[in-house]
């Protein structure tokens, strides 16, 4: 099978070293994965973000370039070259970091 490229939303929370600021309580984190199949890329995702130091909690797949055009979503070219860089490199690339603080929804 060939490698596919997934789009994975993967919530952490803290942990030492982690690069998060001083008072978020975790983030939110929009990665790119290559893999086999979605539980391939969820793997390689979850063991990245941990040699990075981070405490990912949870994964959620939207699927790859294909599903996620089929379902209707926009993807800009930004994002398009992203997926093709994790795809061309065999790689996880982290395309946004959202931090979560206390007391903001």
């Amino acid at each position: 099978m060939a490698q596919q490229v997934y789009t994975l939303l993967v919530q952490v929370g803290r942990s030492k070293g982690d690069g998060l600021p001083r008072k978020a309580t975790g983030a939110g984190l929009l990665c790119y994965a290559s893999g086999k199949d979605e539980d391939e890329a969820v793997r390689e995702t979850v063991a990245i973000l941990k040699q990075a130091e981070m405490a990912p909690l949870d994964v959620t797949g939207y699927g790859t370039l294909a599903e996620r055009e089929a379902e209707g979503h926009e993807i800009g070219d930004e994002d398009r070259a992203l997926m093709q860089r994790a795809l061309d490199e065999n790689a996880v690339i982290v395309a946004q970091v959202e931090p979560f603080f206390p007391g903001k929804d």
